[in-house]
């Protein structure tokens, strides 16, 4: 069920219905959001572009029968997903990849730095940035994904394997914004009061990816987004690589590689999932698919502007980091992977998802191809972004 909510208000009841309690002053409160502007608290526009509305979501208990799925998985989980969490002492740590604050030569090395990236473009920092403040957010995921039932970690010392990976993940993915952030910060290209302002914001205004309380969601979201952010991390590798920045280069790679461990967890979980409980986690992925798999950063803010994740996003596609082409690929490569063709057993609701999710790459290779050639005829505006001390690049 949902409730479409103005954003200056939240329910403060579990007495009436639903449909009583909408709009109904006796029943609802004013809230200050430190996090957001005066602009953005009167201003009509939503804060969560999915529809164009703010959702808010009731969370709904998990079904004890499919707790009970999730339970049963918990030997193969241990099994088949823990062992894809590397020990700490094997594991790379950002000081492996950043000039040593103890070595006699720390300036010289923060000297190469600036040169290596001295010829780098400006859109490629905006991207990096971007990279990198979503990395920056983990504590906001973290939370999230421990608060669904099944994957529940009680007091964060919880033993079953749910709990050890999503704290292993955690504590992986930690890496990834605090070696992006000291190699930006080191670079001197950016403007690291902006940056941290940004972190600031994100963290405290939280996420609406469209998942909840529901397991199934998040383990197919969870595929999706680690299966883009490799390809983004990667992606920007390789244009380092072509700027002339060779560690820079280095560190995408290195982290993309995490991401795509992390990827083959994720969706090992699913194709269980698949195999346990066709017809759920169908749905599932088709209602993913339906709400759009939107990055966890949708809700950046600068303190400036109230449009800087789609800003970001234009570059992010115009420079070939990450495209609508990289997610459809995303989903042919996950139609592949989990068999989805063929999945039999289904019930008349999953069949009508698998019709849709078979079906959508090509629709939206269609509908990629039509505005590509409408793009063509339009003049791409620019954009100053804070990061990089309000100078404008291209959309």
């Amino acid at each position: 069920m949902e409730l479409k909510l103005n954003a200056q208000t939240i329910l403060c009841s579990s007495i009436l219905p639903f449909s009583q309690m909408k709009g109904n002053p006796k029943f609802c409160m004013k809230v200050s959001n430190p996090y957001l502007t005066r602009e953005q608290t009167t201003s009509k526009k939503p804060l969560v572009h999915r529809g164009n509305k703010l959702k808010f979501k009731v969370t709904k208990p998990v079904p004890p029968e499919k707790v009970e799925i999730f339970k049963s998985m918990e030997n193969w989980a241990s099994e088949n997903v823990l062992t894809l969490l590397k020990p700490v002492e094997k594991s790379w740590q950002p000081q492996d990849l950043l000039p040593d604050p103890t070595s006699k030569e720390f300036i010289d090395q923060i000297q190469e730095v600036r040169k290596r990236t001295q010829e780098v473009p400006d859109d490629y920092f905006v991207v990096l940035v971007g990279n990198m403040i979503t990395e920056e957010a983990l504590p906001t995921y973290q939370s999230h994904f421990s608060t669904v039932d099944v994957f529940g970690d009680s007091g964060c010392t919880g033993t079953s394997p749910w709990a050890i990976w999503t704290r292993g993940w955690g504590a992986e993915e930690n890496r990834h914004g605090d070696l992006l952030n000291k190699y930006l910060y080191l670079s001197g290209r950016v403007d690291m009061k902006q940056i941290e302002k940004t972190i600031h914001y994100l963290i405290g205004r939280g996420m609406d990816i469209g998942v909840d309380n529901n397991p199934y969601l998040w383990i197919i979201y969870t595929s999706f987004q680690e299966r883009a952010t490799a390809i983004a991390h990667g992606n920007t590798g390789k244009l380092a690589l072509r700027y002339g920045d060779t560690h820079l280069a280095k560190i995408c790679g290195t982290i993309a590689a995490d991401e795509k461990r992390h990827e083959a967890a994720y969706s090992k979980i699913a194709k269980k999932l698949f195999e346990l409980d066709p017809s759920e986690t169908m749905v599932a992925l088709a209602q993913n698919l339906r709400n759009k798999v939107v990055f966890p950063s949708e809700l950046m803010y600068d303190g400036q502007d109230n449009d800087l994740y789609a800003n970001l996003s234009s570059v992010t596609e115009r420079i070939g980091v990450y495209s609508n082409s990289h997610h459809i690929e995303t989903l042919e490569h996950f139609v592949d992977a989990w068999n989805l063709e063929k999945l039999i057993g289904l019930s008349s609701e999953g069949r009508q998802a698998q019709d849709y999710v078979c079906e959508l790459a090509r629709k939206l290779k269609l509908r990629v191809f039509q505005e590509r050639a409408q793009g063509d005829l339009e003049v791409s505006p620019t954009k100053r972004f804070s990061w990089i001390f309000n100078k404008e690049v291209m959309l």
